[in-house]
Order: structure tokens, then sequence, then C-alpha cells
């Protein structure tokens, strides 16, 4: 197999928001229903999303596998996000009182510019770089997601690492009175996430800020999740509020709970079990059948060439 790292990330992986978020007569009814029946910004913000997977402009569209993307309701309703409860559908049922406006985002380590930023602010260099993402997200079940963000690698320049920073840590929020599943301790909150620091700056590694369209529902992450999509789900820490750059490897919150299941890296590889299940066959959301795992998750091209050093039976 060759190995290729393209410089960017294909083109036929980008959409423009502007394209993306083409709404077309959807948007002239609703605005004139909430003229004539006072419609709240809520309701309507409801009937978008509960369109959106019917909409033409959003059922064609794939990933680059060629696979169409999931529906609003199977990407926000089935999820991973201990902080909201063990179940998959307990986010969707338990973050509701989780409110996350205002937010800050502190910038710290081994940076030349540190700072603690409202999300605006945060955000602002990135409104008009804005792309939406096609991209498959695998844990022991996968999606196709189209997820709004930008590179992860333009805020790290930004944040001017020095040369003391070879890996990124992430912390995310503690608030266990608006998240239950923080009040059952199965986890030791906060939890924590970290990437190497090549791994940070892939042009595939994103902070992501919207599904759909739409800003992050509070059970996909709310307000600022990471993706990494040849990692294993786990590794997209959730509603992060400190980003930090180290020296040493973080001791990112699984590999801690659980070493001998769970490592830091994470890389989708169907050919190293998980001692309790096989990791050859993933299931996708809104299919019958078990498909074969995809080396990378299908990014080998891009991603394989950080690991031709790495044992990856051992570096998990």
């Amino acid at each position: 197999m060759i190995i290729r790292r393209p410089p960017d990330i294909p083109s036929s992986e980008i959409t423009p928001e502007g394209v993306f978020l083409n709404r077309r007569a959807f948007i002239k009814q609703a605005a004139a229903g909430t003229a004539a029946l006072a419609i709240t910004p809520s309701v309507v913000s409801g009937l978008q999303r509960s369109i959106r997977s019917q909409d033409p402009d959003f059922a064609d569209l794939e990933s680059e596998l060629s696979e169409p993307v999931n529906s609003w309701n199977e990407i926000t309703s089935y999820n991973n996000f201990y902080e909201f409860g063990t179940a998959k559908e307990d986010p969707s049922r338990n973050s509701g009182s989780f409110n996350p406006k205002p937010w800050t985002v502190a910038i710290e380590g081994h940076v030349n510019n540190p700072g603690t930023f409202e999300l605006d602010e945060f955000l602002a260099p990135h409104r008009i770089e804005d792309r939406v993402y096609r991209m498959r997200c695998v844990e022991a079940w996968s999606m196709v997601i189209p997820w709004r963000g930008f590179p992860l690698a333009d805020l790290i320049r930004r944040a001017e690492p020095t040369g003391n920073a070879k890996f990124v840590e992430f912390t995310t929020v503690v608030r266990p009175d608006e998240m239950p599943g923080q009040r059952m301790r199965v986890l030791d909150f906060p939890y924590i996430e970290g990437l190497r620091m090549d791994e940070a700056m892939h042009p595939l590694t994103m902070l992501i800020t919207g599904v759909y369209g739409d800003d992050l529902p509070n059970q996909n992450g709310a307000p600022l999740r990471l993706v990494v999509p040849w990692k294993y789900g786990f590794k997209g820490i959730k509603s992060i509020v400190k980003i930090r750059f180290v020296e040493e490897m973080p001791m990112n919150t699984w590999w801690f709970t659980n070493a001998r299941e769970y490592g830091f890296y994470a890389n989708v590889n169907p050919e190293v079990d998980h001692p309790r299940w096989s990791q050859a066959r993933e299931r996708r959301i809104g299919e019958l059948r078990r498909r074969e795992t995809l080396m990378f998750n299908g990014y080998a091209d891009q991603v394989a060439n950080m690991y031709s050093e790495l044992d990856l039976t051992r570096w998990i």
C-alpha cells in the first residue's frame, strides 16, 4: 500500500458553509410561518432540524468514502458522553439542563500566547473559514457525521507553542449539578484526553462547533469538542474548557481508568482486538449487518506515515 500525506484535506471532503446551509424554499416557508403564527426561534430551529435529514440538499451528502451521512436523529440520540450517563440514550435524555453559554476556554502550558478566552472571542478568527467536514466516527459502532468546525492546527498556530510542547492535553468541564453522570463517579472527572503534537497539527484533526449546520447539541459535546476521525470515539473529548501544551504524554482518562483495555493512541486497528471483543467488524448505525473495520478508519493514506515507527499492537 502506498502511504501518502496530502498537503491539505481533499476538496471532496469539504463543503463550503454557504452551500451546505442552502435551505431554499424551507427558509421562506419558515420565515412566513414565524410572522403569521409567532413561532418562537426554538420551534423554528426544531423544525429545521427535523426536516434536515429529509432535505435533498442533505440527503445527497456523502463522506469521502462515498458513504451517506447519518440522520440528525441518529447522530443526536445515540451517544457516548458519560458526563450524562453510561447508556447510549442517556446524553439526549439527561443533557437538557446543561447550559453551554457563556463559555470560556483556557490556553495554557508551553505557549507564547496563553490566556482564557470567551468562546466567541476564541472562535472569531475561524468564522469565515468554518467548513463542514463529513467524517466517519467509530466507537464499537460507527456513523458518518457532517461536522462543522476548523482544524485544530489553526488554533495551535495562534497559541505559538514553544519547543517544549510535545503533546496537547484537553480537559472537559466539571458541572455535576448539570451533568448527572459526573455524580455517578463512573470515571475520575474531569475527562482528559491528549494528542501527540504531530497528530494535533494534522489537517484532519478538528475542533468542532456544530453538526448539520447547527451549533452542537448538548449531547454531542456543546459548545466545543474534538474530532480525530482515524481514532476511536473516546478520543473525541467534549465540552472542552482547557487546552494545555505539555512536554510529557498526558494520562488520558480511559488509559488511566483501565490501561489493559485502553491506550493513549486509540488508533482504529481491526488487527488488534479489544480484550473483551473483536474490533475486526463494526456496526454502522442505521444498518443491520456489520461491516469490516478499516485500518485507521479509512484514513490510512493520510495518517499512517505518522506511525511507521510505532508498534501499533503495543501502543494501542
